[in-house]
């Protein structure tokens, strides 16, 4: 099974980069999302809320906005209230009026947030404005259930839960897309050479020198100055195909999961690398010493160590200058080897300085 993950990992890695759309591969400078977080109550809770104070007392003050007053001092500990935090993403050119999903995740001890319905609850950006305004019944993907004796189950999260289109946006985030007299597309992995790439499909499309890479990110088009003509212009460009640059060498380890993922362009130098494990066992067993009838002495416990060394046969792999991928997966398939294994030849080409790539642990 380890072979046949390592085996596709190739196929995917070795394909030639094909032809993408501007749009696809970079985003128009001040074109991008917001964050907007906020918290609130979930009400309507099988018994399954908070238990903590502070929860009580945004209970207490939501019921005073509203023109209920409790007595002094009273603690409205109802187990149906939960205290969440809302959070969302605003995306580019949400006008007032339309609808955004948020999350809500719980804050205290509650058990489980399924079945509940979020109250109306404000939405603050990063500059303290109320962006929108989020309330709805809440979808949770998670279940938890226990006995009387502690015995319990829960399948995936329930203290997690979204509401599609729960919030309202209420305030425009101004974009700076019609302010400036250039356009300007940041890739979404820096490279020069599809920076440059990317400069000389749109100055052949449009003609030499509309467009100029400023950085391996960034490249800038002269764009019109009216904003309907800028609109069809920036959907001209977006659409513009690009052959990107093959990614850099890099190796990537997740020390997790014992996942190994080898770009094509990974090369090593001439190494010649010994692999193998030594396995010391030492095994301390007690000895009861029992002297003669007539001996005089006493009854001892004396200690006896057997310390073994097991040596399992080394792999001796020897790369040649320019070895590739598929060779060196070959060579650890060939002997039965699992992906630690691969992880610790790399490892050591790595220390050797023979691996022409970079080395990721994740």
């Amino acid at each position: 099974m380890n072979r046949l993950i390592l085996v596709l990992f190739l196929g995917l890695l070795t394909t030639a980069a094909q032809a993408e759309r501007i749009k696809d591969i970079a985003s128009v400078a001040g074109v991008r999302s917001n964050q907007l977080i906020g918290y609130g109550l979930v009400t309507g809770l099988d018994k399954s809320g908070d238990k903590t104070r502070f929860t009580g007392q945004s209970l207490r003050n939501m019921m005073g906005k509203l023109g209920m007053t409790l007595p002094p001092g009273t603690d409205p500990r109802a187990k149906n209230v939960a205290l969440v935090s809302v959070h969302a993403d605003l995306p580019a050119f949400a006008k007032p009026g339309q609808k955004i999903d948020v999350t809500v995740s719980s804050i205290g001890d509650a058990k489980s947030l399924r079945g509940g319905s979020l109250l109306m609850s404000p939405l603050r950006g990063a500059d303290g404005n109320v962006y929108a305004v989020a309330q709805g019944n809440l979808v949770v993907g998670g279940l938890s259930a226990s006995g009387q004796d502690g015995s319990k189950i829960t399948v995936n999260n329930p203290l997690v839960g979204r509401v599609p289109n729960g919030a309202i946006v209420e305030r425009a985030v101004p974009t700076s897309f019609d302010q400036s007299a250039d356009l300007v597309f940041n890739l979404n992995s820096a490279d020069f050479t599809t920076a440059s790439r990317v400069a000389e499909a749109i100055n052949k499309s449009l003609g030499a020198g509309a467009a100029q890479a400023v950085d391996g990110t960034s490249v800038t088009v002269r764009a019109p100055v009216d904003v309907n003509q800028r609109v069809s212009f920036t959907s001209v460009l977006e659409n513009i195909e690009v052959s990107p640059d093959d990614a850099p060498a890099k190796v990537i380890i997740n020390s997790r999961t014992g996942t190994v993922i080898i770009n094509s362009k990974v090369r090593v130098q001439p190494a010649a690398v010994s692999h193998g494990s030594l396995t010391v066992t030492i095994n301390e067993n007690l000895q009861v010493s029992q002297p003669g009838a007539l001996a005089g002495g006493t009854t001892a416990v004396t200690p006896q160590s057997d310390v073994s060394v097991k040596e399992e046969n080394n792999h001796m792999f020897v790369f040649s200058p320019g070895v590739s991928l598929d060779e060196i997966v070959q060579a650890v398939n060939s002997v039965g080897a699992a992906p630690s294994d691969l992880v610790a030849i790399l490892e050591a080409l790595k220390s050797a300085g023979a691996l022409r790539a970079e080395l990721m642990v994740i």
